[in-house]
């Protein structure tokens, strides 16, 4: 087997021309397309990490303002639960003093009646005691008959109250 130096040129002249065609039509369009690829899967990668960061920020907001809406929404039951209370309170001592005052009333109704009613029996005592005087004058009577006629007129007074 012989080399030919003829063909050793012509096969490395063939394999370079091939490389050149190769790398120009071939792997270079396909490098630029890799390339590309290799890019969009970059930005890609940044963008859902920005989104995620974005995403992770928005829910700590989120968390923040949920809980500062809790804490207003506690804090306006308690000022609720407070204001009812002292509400009550004060419907409870309104209706205590208005208690008190109807109670003072119709002790001091009670009392006026009852002076009344004691005036209006003196004055009737009275008025029997001048009439007995009266009929006792009239009928100089003995004890017995005198006894009997007051047992008379209480028993009147007693019919006529």
């Amino acid at each position: 087997m012989s080399l030919h130096w003829e063909n050793f040129v012509f096969a490395i002249v063939a394999f370079t021309i091939l490389y050149l065609l190769l790398n120009k039509y071939a792997v270079g369009p396909l490098m630029g397309v890799m390339e590309q690829r290799r890019k969009l899967v970059a930005d890609q990668i940044e963008s859902s990490e920005k989104n995620r960061l974005e995403a992770e920020r928005l829910l700590a907001e989120q968390q923040k303002a949920l809980q500062e809406v809790r804490s207003e929404a506690s804090n306006i039951i308690e000022l609720a639960k407070a204001s009812s209370k002292k509400q009550s309170e004060s419907i409870i001592e309104q209706a205590k003093e208005e208690a008190t005052r109807l109670k003072d009333g119709a002790l001091r109704d009670i009392e006026d009646e009852k002076n009344k009613a004691i005036s209006a029996l003196r004055s009737q005592v009275s008025a029997m005691s001048v009439m007995i005087a009266s009929k006792i004058i009239e009928k100089q009577v003995d004890e017995q008959s005198q006894s009997q006629l007051v047992e008379q007129y209480l028993k009147e007074v007693g019919g006529k109250q």
